[in-house]
């Protein structure tokens, strides 16, 4: 992991280590390359294999989706549904993700947009209504870990905003889902669940097949098929976001605690050897302290290949000038997961305009977001979040605009608006008004 001084190497070269790839630009590793040419007979690109994968379930339903299922994954399906009737889990795992729900629940319903009617002129009424969409897809990863906080965080905001309907797809292993996923699916409220995963779950839930609901929106993370898949399908229905690996990033003064550092920085690098762990600091000291720390924890970690994997590859400490400096540095990266382990966080808080989510103080770690305060813990990436907001109950909600002249009123504007239509070259749109004068 590279510990880099700005005042040494210069502001171009930190914002050039800042700076992600985008999802078309990510290298496959060598052992997925050779899984795919054994799959597809070539070596294909991963946008080449998604558009392949998508067209071919447009084109074919439920048997592309059985086959893809087959070749890719190993498993073999015919009925893709799942019943949750009977889950075994456990009584404290089930108390928790309860509470959980209930966190979440109750910070997404502060986020319940109105409705609204307004009077202008003579009783003339402009308004907003807001109506949730009718059907959700919802994407739960399921390769390398299985996600149960995934689903309460996408399908809780959803239930809150009042979608009609709610699908969700996941991966099976060795055919089955992990009971802690279907448990969370239960309490949340998902109304169907298909146990089918990748490019090609994407591709039912945007087109519809037999089995799987055409949806009319798609949400939830996944891994670089999923995201390109999501990509590809943009427009025959919505997306949430282009979500890519996970990120952090930490500004930490000379008072944060090295241990603490380290420790987050794992919390994200565990997820996928693409994922990104930075700190930036304002102490040279600390940054060597921090290097030692995520070392000697990394030996312990249970998903150590992965996570030094993702230390070696995007692990990274920038010893910045100051603090006004880091925030800058910060602002510039707009990370998923921003923490500030200063010695005054709502102090430095102003001086942040790009995160996904800010959590302010060595008692407030990320996990506490991913896993239970309330806030939703799916998130821009990439950089997407100096223009992408974090997912939230509006993503499930449409907005449509009201509009109700008197006559008397209309008149009023008549002139105005034929001189505007007439200034554009539309006739007909004048020509509406003028109608109505007479």
């Amino acid at each position: 992991m590279q510990i880099i001084d700005s005042s040494k190497v210069g502001r171009g070269e930190v914002e050039r280590l800042l700076t992600k790839k985008s999802f078309d630009e990510v290298e496959l590793s060598p052992k997925i390359r050779e899984a795919n040419k054994k799959i597809f007979g070539e070596d294909l690109s991963a946008v080449e294999i998604v558009r392949k994968i998508v067209g071919d379930v447009r084109k074919r339903g439920d048997a592309a989706v059985i086959d893809w299922t087959k070749k890719i994954d190993g498993v073999e399906l015919e009925n893709f549904s799942v019943d949750v009737a009977n889950i075994e889990v456990s009584p404290e795992i089930l108390s928790s993700l309860k509470r959980a729900a209930e966190n979440i629940r109750s910070y997404h319903v502060e986020q319940l947009p109105r409705s609204w009617m307004t009077y202008r002129g003579e009783n003339s009424i402009l308004g907003q209504s807001i109506v949730a969409l009718d059907r959700v897809g919802v994407y739960v990863p399921g390769g390398t870990a299985a996600y149960p906080s995934s689903v309460l965080m996408n399908v809780i905001p959803a239930k809150v905003a009042g979608v009609r309907e709610i699908v969700m797809c996941t991966p099976a292993r060795d055919g089955k889902i992990n009971p802690t996923v279907l448990a969370a699916a239960k309490i949340a409220g998902v109304d169907k669940i298909f146990k089918i995963g990748g490019a090609q779950a994407i591709a039912a839930m945007a087109f519809g097949t037999n089995q799987i609901p055409r949806v009319n929106k798609i949400v939830g993370p996944g891994n670089i098929f999923v995201t390109l898949a999501k990509k590809e399908v943009y427009g025959h229905c919505d997306i949430d976001m282009l979500a890519g690996p996970s990120e952090i990033l930490i500004v930490a003064d000379e008072t944060a605690n090295p241990v603490y550092a380290a420790a987050d920085m794992l919390s994200q690098a565990e997820h996928d050897p693409l994922a990104c762990s930075i700190v930036i600091t304002t102490s040279f000291e600390l940054a060597e302290k921090i290097s030692a720390q995520v070392e000697t924890q990394l030996q312990k970690l249970p998903r150590r290949e992965i996570a030094s994997a993702s230390i070696e590859r995007n692990g990274l400490i920038v010893v910045a000038k100051n603090l006004d400096e880091a925030a800058d540095f910060a602002n510039f990266s707009a990370p998923e997961h921003l923490e500030l382990l200063v010695n005054s966080p709502f102090e430095l808080l102003p001086k942040i305009r790009h995160a996904g989510a800010i959590f302010l103080g060595e008692n407030s770690p990320e996990p506490l977001g991913d896993y239970f305060a309330g806030p939703n813990h799916v998130l821009p990436t990439g950089g997407t979040a100096k223009f992408y907001s974090v997912l939230n109950v509006e993503t499930f909600l449409r907005r449509t605009s009201l509009i109700s002249y008197t006559r008397k009123d209309l008149l009023t504007a008549a002139d105005d608006i034929i001189r505007l239509a007439t200034a554009e070259g539309l006739d007909a749109h004048a020509a509406a008004i003028k109608i109505r004068q007479s």
